[in-house]
């Protein structure tokens, strides 16, 4: 076992590559560092294999099945992940690690939007999708992440060990940060400056397509992990409706005449009403599963803490 593994994937990075590695062995000698390596065409892996990182071949493309097969293979006390495109300072390394290691945090988060990010980054989308997912999340999950969307995170054994990733491509940070804050996980924030790509490096990520991604993944976890929050969120929209159609069609006309006189009026209020009830009772049932869930995990963390224990951790 590792004490720190640094886990950087890789897709086309050959300009960048070998200076991130050396960057990393400067700052933490000790750590062990892995470049998976997802199909480059540009030699990426060969650079990195000369740099001294131990490389390993990922063939299904997307930044979330590097980042399953990496956190599957890899065993350790500590895992830095790191994008290779040099965006990330080396120096915030140790800090980040010592967060895990001595602070005993589950997922420490770079986070770039506290510094530099928005004077170095000249993709203004980008900016904006940021600034949006995180005020999103925050509002939803009532947490305080500074970052949603960075590369550069630490995360303890148990957080690597128990995290079921699901999705395949950019996804993959909203749905860390998602699973930590929702599983009452230990999260901390460190600052660290950001810089551009160098020129002639190009983004992988397609702000319009991938920023869906994430809204969708978002809209999906908020569902599974608040089931209760977001039935009744849509309960109460069908009840806003079916009143607001029912009082003026159905019911002040039969005040008037005794008469109902839209009987399909009628008809679909009733439907939606039924519809109203149904959203509510399924977050009710499905709120009870992920209390039962929770409460497994949190048995599961316990039985991993005895085992690392038992290993003399």
């Amino acid at each position: 076992m590792d004490k720190i593994a640094v886990l950087i994937p890789c897709y086309n990075e050959a300009q960048t590559i070998q200076k991130v590695i050396a960057d990393f062995q400067k700052e933490i000698p000790e750590a062990a560092i892995y470049v998976y390596d997802n199909n480059s065409t540009d030699g990426t892996g060969d650079i990195a294999r000369a740099a001294g990182a131990i490389v390993v071949p990922e063939y299904r493309q997307g930044k979330g099945n590097v980042v399953r097969r990496m956190f599957q293979d890899i065993d350790a006390q500590c895992y830095l992940m790191v994008d290779g495109d040099d965006t990330y300072p080396a120096q915030n390394a140790r800090e980040m690690v010592d967060c895990v290691l001595n602070r005993r945090a589950d997922m420490v988060v770079g986070d770039r939007l506290s510094s530099t990010y928005f004077t170095e980054n000249k993709r203004p989308f980008h900016n904006f999708g940021n600034s949006l997912v995180r005020t999103i999340i925050n509002r939803l999950f009532d947490c305080s992440i500074k970052d949603i969307m960075t590369g550069y995170r630490a995360f303890s054994r148990r957080f690597v060990k128990t995290f079921p990733v699901i999705s395949q491509g950019f996804e993959i940070e909203t749905e860390m940060t998602i699973h930590a804050v929702s599983m009452n996980m230990s999260v901390e924030n460190v600052v660290v400056e950001y810089r551009d790509r160098p020129e002639g490096s190009v983004s992988k990520l397609n702000t319009v397509s991938d920023g869906i991604k994430v809204l969708n993944m978002i809209l999906q976890l908020f569902k599974n992990y608040k089931p209760m929050f977001f039935f009744t969120m849509i309960a109460a929209a069908l009840m806003a409706i079916d009143v607001a159609v029912f009082i003026p069609a159905v019911w002040i006309p039969y005040m008037k005449t005794g008469l109902v006189e839209h009987f399909p009026t009628l008809i679909t209020c009733g439907f939606v009403l039924v519809s109203a009830l149904l959203s509510l009772f399924n977050g009710m049932i499905l709120d009870s599963i992920v209390r039962k869930e929770r409460r497994e995990f949190e048995f599961k963390l316990m039985l991993m803490s005895k085992t690392e224990d038992a290993l003399g951790k």
